[in-house]
């Protein structure tokens, strides 16, 4: 999940017209709420490629608040920092043959909190290189660069490890051994276990066909390069899963695509259907009589409900083997919403600041979700108990 943020002020200046309650307008999107989790504020990743960091420590502060123990601030560059000295170790053992980058999963954030814990976001804001933001360029080249020299050296120094933990200290802040919180001291372990969060109650699902169904595979992205395993399902169970952990008061961690036309800064993800003549919005939307390149204009700058395409097994499988759908992007899943015309959107909580038409949200439709996700992560307990017997889950 490698999605920068690129603060471009123009891209919002568009912000969508709301009609009176119960007046259906052509122009505009007019959402209406159904469910809605709790979350903690929308964040800006800024400048980093650390999507699946705000995401994932996202998903686990909205679990802390719906487990009753309140709204903690937790350190993003925390999981940044060990997981940058994780995804080193691992380049040189391999000599070079996996991903090095600043992309991630949301597997390495439940590892790290499992492996090292965690701090709260004022133990380690990560900004020690003079950016009132995060803007990680600098620190992303010098440490690919760093690491190439090591292999090339073909021989690990005793020196390699020490030197780079000197680059991520230098621009992220050494990781806290200890560190006091509301006047009682901690060490990150400590912290999370204080927290209560246990790694191993969450899991990682996918839906694709060239795996068997019903059992667990690393899905083959780069940035998943501690090959981290997703328990496999049915388009139908899959989604299913998401609406029951909603309904049930769960968030969930989405990995996704978001380089699509139909995924635009102005807070929507839809997948139009450029040769449908039918659907919500159609007509009123003024999808019909546009010719082909002003349809796909329109696509690039959704303002009002278009048709869909139906998304299938079949096509969402086309799209990842053609290399159409990629791992690029990592949100919070915190409730849903429907349209005018009654169709279903999922709430989305960003990390791309609060600059946008929604303030940090993005409403996407179910279409988007189904075809689009690569993987999601939710709390084991919404599994019914024959799903975890047949996943071998306990």
């Amino acid at each position: 999940m490698k999605r920068l943020f690129i603060s471009l002020l123009t891209l919002y200046l568009c912000f969508p017209v709301f009609a009176q309650e119960g007046e259906k307008k052509a122009d505009s999107f007019q959402f209406t709420t159904i469910k809605e989790i709790p979350v903690t504020s929308v964040k800006n990743q800024s400048s980093s490629s650390t999507c699946w960091s705000f995401s994932g420590i996202g998903f686990i502060e909205a679990e802390l608040l719906r487990q009753g123990k309140g709204e903690y601030d937790l350190s993003e560059m925390f999981v940044v920092h060990k997981n940058w000295g994780d995804k080193a170790q691992k380049y040189v053992r391999m000599h070079g043959a996996t991903n090095l980058g600043a992309g991630g999963s949301f597997a390495d954030v439940l590892d790290c909190i499992k492996d090292y814990g965690i701090v709260p976001n004022e133990a380690q804001p990560g900004l020690n290189y003079g950016e009132p933001l995060h803007r990680h360029g600098e620190l992303d080249a010098f440490s690919k660069a760093y690491i190439d020299a090591v292999i090339k050296n073909k021989k690990l120094s005793t020196a390699w490890y020490k030197g780079f933990t000197g680059i991520l200290d230098a621009y992220l802040g050494a990781a806290p051994e200890t560190f006091t919180y509301n006047g009682k001291q901690y060490t990150p372990k400590s912290f999370a276990q204080f927290l209560g969060i246990n790694a191993d109650d969450y899991v990682s699902l996918t839906s694709f066909t060239h795996h068997p169904f019903y059992t667990a595979f690393p899905i083959e992205v780069p940035d998943n390069w501690r090959w981290a395993n997703s328990y496999n399902l049915p388009l139908n169970e899959f989604m299913q899963i998401i609406d029951n952990a909603l309904e049930k008061g769960y968030t969930v961690a989405w990995a996704t695509d978001v380089s699509e036309a139909g995924f635009n800064r102005k807070g929507i993800a839809v997948v139009p259907d450029a040769t449908s003549k039918e659907g919500p919005g159609s007509d009123q939307a003024h999808w019909l009589g546009l010719s082909q390149a002003d349809r796909d204009s329109l696509i690039k700058n959704i303002t009002a409900p278009v048709p869909e395409k139906t998304i299938t097994q079949e096509l969402r499988q086309q799209g990842f083997d053609n290399y159409e759908t990629q791992d690029d992007h990592g949100m919070l899943i915190y409730g849903t919403a429907k349209d005018q015309y009654g169709s279903k959107y999922y709430l989305v909580k960003n990390s791309w600041g609060t600059a946008s038409p929604y303030k940090g949200t993005w409403y996407a439709s179910a279409p988007f979700v189904a075809y689009k996700t690569i993987t999601v992560v939710v709390h084991k307990d919404v599994l019914s108990k024959e799903l975890k017997t047949k996943l071998g889950i306990k």
